[in-house]
């Protein structure tokens, strides 16, 4: 009977101290979510909003989202999307501008990268300046699957080559390299394999190609280079800029110049210029 009672009491001891609930990730409140949120990194954001619907909602913040977003992130919305920046949520913003979107006629790539949010454009060259390019004995525009833009302007021989663009954008600080895209030789298709022709691929080991670039804050650069590696393509470095003033439109002109008259150039592909921050360098083939 002792034991019966002693058993007893301590069943009921056991419920005395058991919690009657317990505290769950789904309570956590939502702005605390949201707050731990805001000081990660965006992929580490849509990783955790796939907890539950807690995190889901949370995620959802328009704080969270803009402070990942660039400062000028208004003017990009309109020049890029064509939209107004005050009917879109900022996490909308952030997916549509980490989306490679055409502007400009379809000639210029914008996005920003997903994981720092920085800024990159590429040009077509079809937005470039290029001597001689409505005569077909000298370039012409060739379709091609390597590209972004779906064409390329190939070279196939001339005296005098010069290819000039220009474009005023509006940057958030930091220092910027540009690039050309090049490619000495065609590439195709044959048999589900990639093959170079490199045919009439000449004059470029006899002078280096001049790269020039100038920015309406001023700052120049000039380099040299021997154009090489036939058959792949190169991002030639042309030079860095920096920006200081987040709300004031910058002008770049850039150029890369072979004029050397004294003997032909050709088998040349032109792709685009790429403008990213400096720290992509790492990412690129360069000479």
């Amino acid at each position: 009977m002792g034991a019966g009672i002693s058993g007893i009491a301590s069943d009921r001891d056991t419920e005395c101290v058991s919690p009657r609930w317990s505290t769950k990730l789904g309570d956590v409140p939502e702005s605390c979510i949201s707050l731990i949120l805001a000081s990660l990194d965006p992929p580490e954001i849509c990783k955790l909003a796939r907890v539950n619907r807690a995190f889901h909602a949370a995620s959802l913040a328009d704080f969270v989202w803009e402070s990942k977003l660039p400062s000028n992130y208004r003017f990009l919305v309109r020049r890029v999307l064509g939209e107004d920046p005050d009917l879109l949520s900022k996490k909308e913003v952030y997916s549509r501008l980490c989306q490679a979107s055409c502007f400009d006629d379809g000639n210029e790539v914008f996005w920003l990268d997903k994981i720092s949010g920085d800024i990159c454009l590429c040009i077509s060259s079809k937005a470039l300046k290029i001597t001689g390019i409505d005569d077909r004995r000298y370039w012409n525009y060739i379709a091609t699957n390597e590209s972004r833009f779906s064409t390329v302007a190939y070279l196939q021989q001339i005296w005098w080559v010069e290819v000039v663009g220009e474009i005023e954008f509006q940057f958030v600080p930091g220092q910027y390299s540009l690039f050309f895209r090049l490619q000495l030789g065609k590439s195709s298709r044959k048999f589900g394999r990639r093959v170079s022709n490199l045919d009439q691929v000449h004059g470029w080991n006899i002078k280096p190609v001049r790269f020039q670039l100038s920015t309406s804050n001023g700052h120049r650069a000039t380099s040299e280079c021997y154009l090489y590696n036939p058959g792949n393509w190169v991002d030639y470095h042309v030079g860095d800029f920096y920006i200081d003033n987040p709300s004031t439109p910058v002008r770049i002109k850039f150029s890369m110049v072979q004029i050397d008259c004294t003997h032909t150039k050709g088998g040349l592909c032109v792709d685009s210029v790429l403008i990213c921050p400096t720290g992509f360098k790492k990412r690129l083939k360069l000479p």
